[in-house]
């Protein structure tokens, strides 16, 4: 078994003190663990402010992004947590999700937080996907 800890150059640097993603090789596939992602740009500002649709669109293509640097797809992904600041937003949130995960559907647990820890973020999303064949 080995653990790779890993910060893809395809996405923002880490707004704190973590990872993107924990990667663990286990036989024949892996497991890869992605942080909480919230829509930011480039300089870890938040987009799309007050949009829950422009804010969904900017995490899927974050994680996206990270999975990809990985070698795998939204096709992967097995679980998703979803932490939304308000709940009657969530058929917009859905909506962008549909378009990303369109094969089997993932485990998943969509909840409500008061707030996350950037302002203006109106959700975080985590997700874990597992990847058959070599390492990366």
């Amino acid at each position: 078994m080995r653990t790779t800890i890993d910060n893809p150059n395809t996405v923002p640097a880490p707004a704190g003190p973590y990872s993107h993603a924990a990667r663990i090789d286990v036989g024949g596939g892996s497991l890869l663990f992605l942080s909480g992602q919230v829509a930011v740009d480039d300089n870890n500002q938040i987009v799309g402010r007050g949009d829950m649709t422009a804010q969904s669109e900017r995490v899927f293509e974050l994680i996206g992004a990270i999975l990809e640097a990985h070698g795998a797809s939204f096709d992967d992904v097995v679980n998703i947590r979803s932490y939304l600041t308000d709940l009657s937003l969530r058929s917009e949130y859905a909506a962008v999700r549909g378009k990303y995960l369109t094969g089997q559907l993932p485990t998943s647990t969509t909840v409500e937080v008061p707030r996350l820890f950037l302002p203006d973020a109106l959700l975080e999303v985590e997700v874990v996907a597992a990847i058959s064949g070599g390492t990366s």
